[in-house]
């Protein structure tokens, strides 16, 4: 055996090293009848490691052939199709990569898995972002490879339940328009482009890390790509990072085993799990403490799950990532608010949200629909027309900078529609823009501006809301971010802050920092 094969292969023996198990520990994740019709090609030019593979592959159920030719690869690639490819990164002839284009071209729906002995990071994510599902660094144990190839054959079983099921909508008459289905609406460049690249990277399982502003639409792109992603029949869980305190994300997202801690009562399944073969949605990632953060990146790497307070690998997950944020990741990297190694994981394919201040050509295409939406919603059993804006109220609409974006627009619109007489013409005074005005309240909102047009109860609930957001910036800010302080300031406890938070749509970042929302 070569010194190369030796350090590639590490044998099953080093398997509880790897990944804190016996191989003969790692839950299945699928049956073995279905891994006996997943077909497998394994190209490396070292004759050992590739047979060592190839042997422990076959005892998992897996149809694997094998090959050290590159030619003899995509001879074989060209003459049948194979659901998961194997192949080293560095060939006599070609290069994984240019064998990776050959499978994109003649087998585009097979999974393909990079190994390497030179694992760095650029290599990594320009594979990852060129096509590969996943890379396996060498030296690899036997458990490691069974990790990956178990989480790689329950992706092949999601994507043929997915293409089943899109063939039966396609038969039965489906919806067109994946993007409007979930929300997403506009003919502005910027948002065609984001549009466009989340298409193309949804039939991929590569992570996505969608950055913009807050209003602009982060969850609905994440929701997006997971309906077009062979994923599309399994589970889409979002999960806000500023909205859970730091002492409960751990639990929320890896679960608990009974007795972890005061009050764990019983074993809890984490988000991660539940997310197990979908898409789990981190938004707000740099809202995540540095330590969940460690544990995270291992999910991600090897699919190991271990939940809080055991001791032991409590199951393997497949599941595609999808991180958001409203900051700057690079200077969140700097900061040493994410962590760089996370950051290169999840930010496979970055795509940006424009602004609604950048996408003016949306804005009417955007109240329409709205004002369409809200009539039937609440005003539908009228059965009366809905009303209109004036050409003045559609000028202050497109003049407006908007800083809450598509959120922003949609709360006016619904006010609007649920406030206006059947068939009306809507004028620029009834439309409720909160303002920065001299004379305000507080300095922060006009009075005017928010109760204008509103009945007694409409207004007061509107101004107890300006005054929850602007308290809670006061008291957390006095506080320097700390909540624990900020609620004993506030005489409330932290549960109540935490809930104004997540009702208010905010971080205890943005509120010390408003200009970072």
């Amino acid at each position: 055996m070569s010194y190369k094969s030796r350090t590639a292969w590490n044998g099953a023996e080093a398997a509880s090293d790897h990944v804190g198990t016996s191989a003969s520990s790692v839950p299945a994740v699928v049956p073995r009848e279905i891994r006996e019709t997943i077909s497998v090609l394994i190209v490396d030019d070292e004759y050992t490691l590739r047979e060592s593979c190839a042997s422990l592959l076959t005892t998992e159920g897996f149809k694997v052939a094998v090959t050290g030719r590159s030619e003899e690869a995509i001879d074989l690639m060209r003459r049948r199709s194979f659901d998961i490819i194997l192949s080293d990164l560095y060939l006599p002839e070609i290069t994984g990569m240019e064998l990776l284009a050959v499978a994109q071209e003649h087998s585009p729906d097979s999974i393909f898995i990079i190994m390497t002995g030179n694992p760095s990071v650029e290599s990594n994510i320009e594979g990852l972002r060129s096509g590969a599902w996943d890379y396996l660094p060498k030296p690899f144990s036997a458990s490691h490879l069974q990790i990956v190839m178990g989480r790689a054959a329950h992706a092949i079983v999601v994507a043929k339940e997915s293409r089943a099921g899109k063939d039966k909508d396609r038969k039965g008459g489906a919806k067109a328009g994946a993007a409007q289905e979930v929300g997403i609406l506009g003919v502005s460049p910027g948002l065609k482009r984001a549009i466009d690249l989340a298409e193309r990277v949804a039939s991929t399982d590569a992570s996505v890390f969608l950055t913009g502003e807050s209003g602009t639409g982060k969850e609905m792109f994440a929701s997006f790509i997971h309906r077009l992603s062979r994923r599309s029949s399994r589970a889409f869980v979002p999960l806000n990072c500023a909205a859970i305190p730091e002492s409960l994300l751990e639990s929320e997202m890896f679960g608990h085993v009974e007795g972890a801690f005061t009050g764990a009562i019983r074993d809890k399944q984490g988000l991660l799990e539940i997310a197990h073969g979908g898409t789990l949605f981190l938004d707000e990632i740099t809202e995540m403490p540095s330590s969940i953060q460690a544990k995270l990146l291992r999910v991600i790497q090897d699919g190991v799950l271990r939940k809080v307070g055991s001791t032991k690998t409590d199951a393997v997950v497949n599941v595609r990532f999808i991180a958001a944020t409203n900051a700057d990741p690079l200077k969140m990297v700097a900061d040493g608010v994410l962590r760089r190694d996370l950051h290169y994981r999840l930010r496979v394919v970055p795509i940006h949200l424009p602004p609604l201040r950048e996408r003016l050509e949306d804005i009417p295409i955007l109240a329409q629909e709205f004002i369409r939406v809200f009539w039937d919603r609440h005003r539908g059993h009228e059965e009366a027309p809905p009303p209109e804006l004036s050409e003045d109220s559609w000028k202050a609409l497109l003049v407006r900078p908007w800083p809450g974006n598509v959120r922003e627009l949609r709360n006016v619109i619904e006010h609007l529609t649920v406030l206006a007489d059947p068939g009306s013409l809507i004028e620029p005074d009834s439309i409720p823009f909160i303002e920065e005005e001299p004379g305000s309240l507080d300095g922060t909102f006009s009075f005017r501006q928010v109760v204008r047009g509103a009945d007694y109860h409409t207004a007061r609930d509107r101004v107890l809301a300006e005054f929850e957001r602007d308290y809670l910036e006061y008291v957390v800010s006095e506080a320097n971010g700390n909540i624990s302080d900020a609620a004993r300031l506030a005489g409330v406890d932290r549960t109540t802050l935490y809930r104004l938070m997540e009702k208010h749509g905010t971080s205890r970042k943005h509120l010390i920092d408003p200009a970072a929302s």
